[in-house]
């Protein structure tokens, strides 16, 4: 019998996603274990700039999978001929791919998979697998989504979101380094997550989002500082739609990360594993160490973009 009366819940929030008709998940590995067992794919080319949670996930399902190189602008150094059941894993680093590039990798090798994982604002292309993370642009405890046209014909059991809400909620109202331990052990569970259905709780919210401000917020944000550090930025880059980060190439980032930390600014290095499983003297190895993702999202306004150059500034210098 449904419960009647008593205290009440968060209330149904309005229903409008950025993305509607896909199909949604708890974690985006697992949008990538969808995808595998649906298309029956027996083996992936990842590339070695990527964080280990992609080939954790296929080791741990018996997948088979090897690596390629990325050149300087971040595309696929990759040269085989795919056999029917293997895919190339194409990882959207920072939105900087287009979709005519990506139907051209499609024409070339057929069997690709996009993880768009750094650009959620960038729709999916009709026959091209595309997986996102949600949590990594809003302040989510997990979710994603899978534009595919194979489904898994299984009833996926419903994920339960409320346990791993407490640091969202706590950064909400107090500091973030208060709740960074519980931060990671959170991350840490998704290793250990079956493949489910995106919770109640995710999509919720999901549906509450100012999209529209989000969008226009990082616009704005990654065009101001393209604009005060293109001059000194060896990467090319083009402005992608809702930036997951502007990504500034500095010669000694493991020590401007740590200045920065005592500032206050906290710049991740993102695939920490990288700069363990790659040659020092590797594109992989230099652009994980020395990649500044500069948070550039709708949590801040451009007199935080000042601040945040400011201190790169008097740190680099």
């Amino acid at each position: 019998m449904k419960e009647i009366g008593g205290y009440f819940q968060l209330d149904q929030l309005i229903d409008e996603p950025f993305h509607k008709n896909l199909v949604e998940l708890n974690t985006a590995r697992n949008a990538l274990l969808y995808l595998v067992k649906s298309k029956n794919i027996g083996k992936v080319h990842l590339p070695y700039f990527l964080c280990d949670s992609v080939s954790n996930i296929l080791s741990k399902n018996q997948i088979e999978y090897d690596y390629y190189e990325i050149d300087r602008n971040f595309r696929p150094i990759f040269n085989e001929q795919l056999s029917d059941n293997s895919y190339l894993y194409i990882v959207n680093y920072y939105g900087q791919f287009t979709d005519d590039e990506f139907r051209d990798y499609k024409f070339k090798y057929g069997n690709v998979i996009v993880d768009n994982t750094q650009s959620f604002f960038q729709k999916p292309i009709e026959g091209i697998d595309t997986l996102y993370s949600c949590r990594k642009f809003f302040g989510l405890p997990d979710g994603a989504y899978l534009s595919t046209d194979t489904f898994l014909n299984e009833d996926l059991e419903e994920s339960q979101s409320s346990s791993r809400m407490n640091h969202i909620l706590g950064r909400f109202e107090g500091k973030a380094s208060d709740y960074y331990i519980e931060y990671k052990k959170s991350d840490a569970d998704f290793d250990e997550l079956p493949i489910k259905s995106m919770s109640k709780l995710t999509r919720n919210i999901l549906g509450a989002i100012d999209y529209k401000n989000v969008l226009e917020t990082r616009n704005t944000n990654f065009e101001y500082l393209h604009n005060h550090l293109e001059q000194t930025n060896i990467l090319e880059l083009h402005s992608p739609q809702g930036p997951f980060a502007y990504p500034y190439y500095v010669e000694n980032g493991i020590e401007i990360r740590k200045k920065l930390a005592e500032k206050k600014v906290y710049i991740p290095t993102l695939w920490p594993n990288v700069l363990k499983d790659n040659e020092s003297d590797s594109n992989e190895f230099d652009y994980a160490a020395n990649i500044l993702p500069l948070p550039c999202d709708q949590r801040y306004s451009l007199t935080d973009m000042d601040t945040l150059l400011k201190e790169l500034t008097l740190c680099i210098d």
